[in-house]
C-alpha cells in the first residue's frame, strides 16, 4: 500500500486534527535491504503541521576506509513543525531581499498536501551517516609491493613511491 499525500484540510476533520499513518513498505527513490516499519503520526495545530516519525529500516553503505560494503539500520525517532502559510506562494520574487531565521523553515499552503512518503525519504537522507565506517577495527587496504610480478598496476607506482619516502 502506498503512503498517499494528506490533503491538509482533510485532516482538520480528524478526531484531534491528527492522522497515524502505519508504514510497512519501501519508500521511493531510498535503497533500503528491508522495507520501512514504523509510524508516522501528522499533527494540524492551525497554523503548523507537527510530524513525529518513529521508523526503522537497513541500508547498505560502502565503508570510506576500506571500500568493503556493509550493512547499516538506520532509525528515526524524529519530531518537525512545518508551518502553515499563503503567504509563501503569492509573495513577489526579487532578486535580492534580506532573509530571517524565520525564512528559512519549510512552509506549507494551508489548503495543500503534505507528502508523507517525499517527507520520509527526506528524514532518512538525513540519518544517513556522515563517514561510512564498517566497524572500529576497519582498516585500509595495504598497497601492494611494485613488483611486475606481484600483479602491481604500474599507474599506481608514482603513490606507491611517495608512500616510502614518507615512511
Amino acid at each position: 500500500m502506498v503512503i498517499q499525500p494528506i490533503y491538509l484540510p482533510h485532516l482538520l476533520k480528524q478526531p484531534r486534527s491528527t492522522q497515524v499513518l502505519s508504514v510497512d513498505q519501501a519508500i521511493a527513490d531510498l535503497t533500503t535491504l528491508t522495507p520501512v516499519r514504523g509510524t508516522v503520526t501528522v499533527r494540524h495545530g492551525g497554523t503548523f503541521l507537527e510530524v513525529i516519525a518513529e521508523a526503522e529500516t537497513i541500508v547498505t553503505l560502502h565503508c570510506d576506509r576500506c571500500a568493503q560494503s556493509y550493512n547499516q539500520r538506520l532509525a528515526l525517532d524524529t519530531k518537525e513543525i512545518l508551518w502553515l502559510d499563503n503567504q509563501g506562494e503569492n509573495a513577489p520574487l526579487a532578486s535580492e531581499r534580506e532573509l530571517s531565521w524565520d525564512d528559512l523553515s519549510e512552509v506549507l499552503p494551508p489548503d495543500g498536501h503534505f507528502d508523507v512518503e517525499t517527507w520520509l525519504y527526506e528524514q532518512f537522507n538525513l540519518a544517513l551517516p556522515l563517514k561510512n565506517l564498517c566497524g572500529k577495527d576497519c582498516q585500509a587496504p595495504q598497497v601492494p609491493n611494485n613488483s611486475p610480478d606481484n600483479g602491481f598496476d604500474r599507474r599506481w607506482a608514482a603513490l606507491a613511491d611517495l608512500k616510502q619516502q614518507l615512511n
